[in-house]
């Protein structure tokens, strides 16, 4: 699969100059009749730096821009570079890591809280992460239990593997290559036998939940720790209750929720409704295109960059 995505990436990005240019024109017609408020918000989410500042000494310029590390990476980018001038600068991070860099600098995820001004989200690596599912199982036909697969090798994975692996109401394991001879080491699942499951563990790892994208499309509940993590999905934004269960590592407190939403279908039916409302906003690939384009904008624009745009009539 990673082939041929590389491959429809790499000759996306072959074709000739007047394609791009006709999308950009589209995309900027589309400016100018969606949804302001929705635009704004998500682009003053995203884009948190609110002063000038100088273009980074580690920033490069698209005239450099190569693939190093992280060809999805390299795709995502390259996919919205195409509209900006040669000579525009940018900084960026590609990986899993969320440190704050003493300027601003495009990530794909960063940590939660006030502190992260100088990461700036932007969508990369959307071919893992934004991915949905068109689940076919109401949530009553679903089976009574908590389901999670994955890799446990951070101590917030290992801690809910080695205590609930085990537990009647659960069918949790850890998926690790290499193979640990430990019980809680088990076979595949994937997405399929999964949504099988009335609940579903969404659980960080090196940043965000991998999973989170394509549970909160499902008709499964969510069960998570608050998140610490946030990506061009807004985490951030969630709300305990509202669109996820929030729960720790106790074995009480998770079976006493199981049996909650269990019992009180029309409670887990609405925390499911506003999943799907909140997946809702990042279905528009006009805006998202828009939003991309905008955030780049906005970084060479408030770095005192001149000439940015390659496409100068409207």
């Amino acid at each position: 699969m990673n082939l041929i995505y590389y491959a429809k990436g790499f000759g996306y990005n072959a074709l000739p100059d007047f394609f791009f240019r006709r999308k950009y024109f589209r995309i900027k017609q589309y400016e100018e009749q969606c949804d302001q408020k929705e635009l704004t918000d998500r682009l003053n989410y995203y884009f948190r730096v609110e002063k000038d500042f100088e273009v980074p000494e580690p920033a490069v310029a698209i005239k450099d821009f190569k693939r190093t590390r992280g060809t999805v990476y390299y795709l995502d980018m390259k996919e919205f570079l195409h509209y900006f001038s040669s000579h525009v600068q940018f900084a960026y991070y590609f990986g899993d890591e969320t440190h704050i860099n003493p300027y601003p600098t495009l990530f794909k995820a960063r940590q939660i809280g006030d502190h992260n001004k100088n990461s700036i989200l932007f969508k990369l690596n959307k071919r893992r992460h934004f991915k949905w599912v068109k689940d076919t199982r109401s949530f009553e036909q679903k089976i009574n239990k908590i389901v999670w697969r994955g890799g446990a090798y951070h101590q917030l994975r290992r801690g809910f593997v080695e205590n609930f692996w085990d537990h009647p109401l659960c069918n949790v394991g850890q998926t690790n290559k290499p193979t640990e001879a430990m019980p809680w080491q088990k076979g595949y699942l994937s997405i399929s036998e999964q949504l099988a499951y009335k609940f579903i563990f969404c659980l960080e790892g090196n940043d965000v939940a991998t999973n989170l994208k394509w549970v909160m499309s499902s008709n499964s509940l969510c069960f998570m720790p608050k998140p610490r993590f946030e990506t061009w999905f807004m985490e951030g934004t969630l709300r305990p209750d509202i669109h996820y269960v929030e729960i720790n590592n106790d074995r009480d407190q998770v079976e006493d929720k199981v049996s909650f939403y269990s019992k009180n279908t029309t409670a887990a039916l609405k925390i499911i409704s506003n999943a799907h409302k909140h997946v809702d906003r990042f279905k528009n690939e006009k805006l998202e295109d828009l939003l991309c384009l905008k955030v780049l904008e906005k970084y060479a624009e408030l770095s005192g960059q001149s000439d940015i745009l390659k496409y100068k009539s409207f």
